[in-house]
């Protein structure tokens, strides 16, 4: 896998193919697991996070999955490099942003990554499309099964797998939902959302997960405790809640259609009309059209474009993508008027299509 070539592809949870895509992005599960005979990341030193990364990198090249993972060193690659990665959701920005050895091994379609020496040293996740969680965790749990054959794990009988934080401390799990939510904030509903999914311990993050703002109407949802709960009860506590989510927001956006259909066409065909013709444009302000565009194609007011290439057009359009894709770095004003024009093309060809 080349990182140039990501920017020519679509990996499988932006291609819109699970159930309920219309409101739910992607499914993940994230694993994470420490050797036991290393300190943590955050206590370890150079020499031994190369150890680190050297051991495990092997590791993952002899695993018995038909599965080829690809590695990318994250020390030797370059910042834009690496915020791509960022941009795709197959590292943390936390990861990214480190310093000293570290790396990920991504696999086909994007589905699979595994991070090295994050906070914990194995980060394993697996992203689908649409609401899969059963898929994602199966995936997760073969894979984990896989390399714990191979390494061994810090693992206390009384607490479980032990990690760098004591959140994580358990099963180490952390299952979360990508949703679309932009009726249920039009309706004013989202916080009243928010404040029952926080009754149940379950967080609300924005795009790119901890410590990130919600933009373009994305909330990620995930469960916050995993010391004394099972794999099992964590997925089923977060898939009970999702469907409530999903049958909300499908409420309002039907409130919408009804009461407010007129005012609801006009801000889906202004947001479509300034991607269209606009000669400047922030990341943010790209995310809040898409995301209106978004809802327009989902209640059927506009069909010029389609779900997958909206989908698209969010992750391209982000500063690591739109620089990989004109093949130059950009200071921040250059950027958003390449991406004002690369919307303009991307849009003017939909057009010369349909």
């Amino acid at each position: 896998m080349n990182l140039d070539s990501l920017t020519q592809n679509s990996g499988e949870w932006l291609r819109a193919v699970g159930p309920e895509a219309d409101i739910v992005i992607s499914s993940r599960i994230r694993l994470a697991r420490n050797l036991s005979s290393f300190p943590f990341t955050n206590r370890a030193n150079t020499h031994q996070k190369a150890e680190i990364e050297q051991y495990l990198q092997g590791r993952l090249q002899k695993l018995d999955i038909d599965l080829q993972l690809d590695y990318f060193n994250l020390a030797t690659i370059t910042p834009l490099d690496r915020q791509l990665l960022v941009e795709r959701q197959l590292v943390s920005r936390e990861l990214a942003n480190s310093e000293g050895p570290r790396g990920v091994a991504v696999g086909a379609n994007e589905i699979v990554s595994v991070m090295i020496n994050e906070e914990d040293h194995v980060r394993l996740q697996v992203i689908r499309s649409g609401f899969s969680m059963d898929e994602a965790w199966q995936e997760a749990d073969r894979l984990d099964d896989k390399l714990e054959e191979k390494v061994p794990y810090a693992f206390s009988e009384e607490l479980g797998y032990l990690t760098a934080c004591p959140t994580n401390v358990g099963t180490g799990l952390r299952a979360s939902v990508m949703l679309h939510l932009p009726a249920l904030v039009l309706t004013k509903q989202i916080e009243k959302v928010f404040r029952a999914l926080q009754k149940i311990n379950l967080a609300v993050r924005g795009l790119y997960g901890e410590g990130s703002r919600a933009s373009g109407d994305f909330y990620q949802i995930s469960n916050q405790v995993t010391l004394g709960k099972s794999e099992t009860t964590i997925i089923n506590e977060i898939r009970d809640v999702i469907p409530q989510i999903i049958a909300y927001e499908r409420q309002a956006r039907q409130t919408l259609t009804r009461e407010s259909r007129p005012l609801i066409l006009d801000r889906v065909k202004r947001a479509f009309g300034v991607l269209k013709s606009a000669a400047m444009m922030t990341s943010e302000e790209t995310m809040d059209l898409l995301s209106s565009v978004r809802l327009g194609v989902n209640l059927g007011l506009i069909d010029d474009i389609n779900i997958v290439v909206v989908n698209q057009l969010f992750i391209h359009t982000q500063p690591a993508h739109l620089q990989k894709l004109l093949g130059r770095e950009l200071d921040s004003e250059e950027r958003n008027s390449e991406r004002a024009r690369f919307l303009r093309n991307r849009l003017s060809e939909m057009d010369s299509m349909n």
